[in-house]
């Protein structure tokens, strides 16, 4: 990774050759184009210098004792893939500059240089193509960020859109959804599932005693509470206003009518503040409840007879559970 090093001159190159006269030939004419200059007389030194500090640009010579031009490329590319390397060859030798170019060479000098001004546009050309990697990766990146920002905005987008701003229960439009695919599902694998229908009672004399911020305080503590009974496979949702639904999945009617009782009483022991100015001097609850498929083959008769089960709640004096 150079992006420090290509923010600021000089850049860093390293040359590589065993011939003394060479290396300080590159090493001028690279100063005089106002490089960094490292040199090395063989392979071993070179990798130890590139283990030290890694550079973005190598010329190194293609025949060397010991490691030569072609394996020192191949391990500065397996250290730093960013590297560009140039290989420097003779006429005769022309056939193993090819060869360093399929193993990832940028670009080769043939010895002896007859043009200066051609080392020192190929190094250009080469620093050129590194800046450009470098810009690509780092574009790459911040897309594949925006992305992941984007995907996780959208994920917080859905989520609200299937919630009930003050409880944070789901809301009205997503038990509807759930409740079909809930119908389908339970006729496929032949299992029973239960709703719960459950309505505050006396709850606009509360909001009209107390205001209907301290009814907002009183919908989302039985939101809390609703969601404390339920296992990890139920839904607890706000139907509207003071009314919630609960859908309950392969579970009879007897296990929905224990738990039902169980959230009544619950509610009607919670303490809340100013319940003591309701009619029957506490806060509590009417609830319904209907099974499938023994009160409904589909979600709407279903929905009707919880409805229904909960409206007779209320006849026999609310504060109470029945069964459809």
């Amino acid at each position: 990774m150079f992006d420090e090093a290509l923010s600021r001159e000089p850049l860093r190159i390293l040359i590589v050759d065993d011939e003394m006269s060479l290396r300080y030939l590159l090493e001028e004419v690279m100063t005089d184009d106002g490089y960094s200059v490292t040199t090395a007389a063989n392979g071993e030194e070179a990798l130890r210098l590139f283990h030290e500090q890694s550079f973005p640009l190598v010329i190194t010579d293609i025949r060397m004792p010991g490691i030569d031009g072609i394996e020192l490329l191949q391990r500065i590319r397996q250290d730093n893939e960013d590297t560009q390397v140039i290989i420097i060859t003779s006429h005769a030798s022309l056939d193993s500059a090819v060869t360093a170019l399929r193993a990832g060479a940028y670009d080769y000098l043939i010895k002896p240089f007859e043009d200066l001004d051609l080392i020192s546009a190929i190094v250009k050309r080469a620093f050129e193509k590194i800046r450009l990697v470098i810009e690509n990766r780092d574009l790459l990146e911040k897309l594949r960020i925006k992305n992941q920002e984007l995907k996780t905005a959208n994920s917080v987008l859905q989520e609200m859109a299937i919630r009930d701003g003050l409880t944070n229960l789901y809301n009205h439009r997503h038990f509807q959804e759930s409740l079909v695919l809930e119908v389908a599902r339970s006729t496929r694998y032949d299992h029973e599932f239960s709703i719960i229908f459950l309505d505050v009672d006396y709850f606009k004399h509360f909001n009209d005693t107390h205001g209907h911020p301290k009814g907002d305080a009183v919908l989302e503590t039985i939101g809390d509470i609703l969601q404390t009974r339920l296992r990890n496979t139920d839904l607890a949702c706000r139907y509207g206003g003071e009314e919630f639904v609960l859908l309950l999945t392969e579970t009879t009617r007897q296990g929905a009518a224990m738990l039902a009782e169980g959230i009544r009483s619950q509610i009607e022991q919670h303490f809340f503040e100013g319940e003591e100015t309701q009619p029957e001097g506490q806060l509590t609850v009417s609830i319904g409840v209907a099974s499938y498929p023994t009160d409904g083959g589909d979600a709407s008769t279903l929905l009707k007879n919880a409805d229904q089960a909960l409206y007779r709640s209320k006849e026999k004096g609310r504060n109470c559970v029945t069964i459809a």
